[in-house]
């Protein structure tokens, strides 16, 4: 039988909530790889299809072990319901396809991932979606952009990558005063350092890609809200169109949950101590990380944060050609775009993650070409530093 564990620890909640046990006994959750399930009679299955009877019918939108993954963000998150997908792109199309219909109007933070500018301005654009981008941390240009047509806010916070941060109970309240929902990309966080739906927010977008797998191995998706918008409406996107999580997968983020608070933790940890180094480099003209005092919004991360999280981006002096010399110098940082993982990560945002933007829309959104972005990991953070080093040292001879 599955158990909710309202009343647990988060850590608890992480570990034991969600699984059910087969008559096998097993401790571990089970992986179910298959395709369909065979029903006792003809009037089951037509009564598992009608939804008058709940149950499994086909693995694109019913599987024990990707309901186990739900079941248990809902509870870390404090939602009603979770619907898990592909990706953390298919989290946001399935959420915009469910909720909103041709003339509906969108503000978004212009500090977005760089696929979420493209899918609304390029795909989502085609069926009568309007999109209006504001500065995240401007709320007079938040009041400003609604309409009354707006049906969808949407931000991340913290942002990808400069790291600043969107009020979201103030957010959230905006959002209701005109009849609009608050969705909030909480990748970065987690719910083991924040939890939007507790300061109002209505639903939550997750890549599991990142911190809820935890080492680089899969990518999925997810959407955390009550029952109404994501138990049925987004839920409805993914039982027809079909942009699931595969069991496969599921199952490797129900163990990556278990550890969550624990990594959060470390890497927060790193990302502190990197940052406070940074600070004193020759050549590093400025640090984004929430936790340093130097950080506008710092009180802000203080209040709505337990802590600054695991990313840290610098800005170097020379441009791209500067940035790109002190990356190729590192040796044991890992040059690539995906966060998230135990192993540190090293990016150039201008050309990877948000390389599909126009420079314009770049510059708009604060990416200059001597930004550089690290995910911190587990490692030692002497040997972080070291490496980093290495790189730095190309700056000035």
């Amino acid at each position: 039988m599955a158990i909710d564990g309202d009343d647990w620890d988060f850590r608890t909640r992480a570990v034991r909530v969600g699984p059910c046990r087969t008559p096998e006994g097993e401790h571990s959750e089970p992986l179910f790889l298959t395709s369909s399930y065979v029903f006792r009679n003809a009037a089951e299955a037509a009564a598992r299809f009608s939804g008058a009877e709940p149950g499994n019918i086909y693995s694109r939108f019913t599987n024990p072990t990707v309901r186990a993954f739900e079941t248990r963000l809902a509870a870390l998150e404090g939602g009603e319901s979770c619907v898990a997908t592909a990706s953390g792109m298919a989290a946001i199309l399935a959420t915009c396809m469910g909720l909103l219909a041709s003339g509906d109007h969108v503000v978004c933070s212009r500090s977005v991932f760089g696929s979420t500018v493209i899918l609304f301005d390029r795909y989502l654009s085609k069926f009568g979606i309007d999109v209006t981008y504001v500065d995240l941390a401007d709320a007079a240009a938040w009041a400003a952009a609604i309409t009354p047509a707006t049906r969808l806010l949407f931000l991340e916070t913290p942002s990808n990558p400069l790291i600043e941060l969107g009020d979201i109970a103030a957010l959230a309240d905006l959002a209701h005063r005109h009849g609009a929902l608050l969705a909030v990309d909480n990748c970065f966080c987690t719910p083991a350092l924040q939890r939007p739906l507790e300061l109002g927010a209505d639903l939550v977008i997750h890549s599991a890609t990142k911190y809820l797998d935890g080492q680089g191995r899969c990518i999925g998706g997810a959407v955390v809200g009550d029952r109404k918008r994501v138990g049925e409406d987004v839920f409805g996107v993914i039982r027809t169109a079909g942009p699931s999580l595969s069991p496969f997968n599921a199952w490797v983020f129900l163990k990556g949950l278990e550890t969550l608070d624990l990594r959060m933790r470390e890497h927060c940890r790193g990302a502190l101590a990197l940052a406070r180094w940074l600070e004193g480099q020759r050549g590093v003209a400025r640090v984004h990380y929430p936790g340093l005092d130097s950080h506008p919004q710092k009180r802000l991360a203080e209040r709505q944060q337990s802590a600054a999280g695991g990313i840290v981006a610098f800005e170097v002096e020379g441009g791209r050609e500067a940035a790109w010399r002190v990356i190729d110098a590192t040796r044991m940082l890992s040059i690539t775009a995906n966060l998230g993982d135990v192993r540190t990560t090293i990016t150039h945002p201008a050309t990877t993650t948000h390389g599909r933007l126009s420079p314009e829309d770049r510059a708009r959104a604060g990416i200059g070409e001597g930004l550089i972005r690290i995910a911190v990991g587990l490692e030692g953070i002497a040997d972080i530093q070291a490496d980093l080093a290495r790189g730095l040292a190309t700056l000035h001879g």
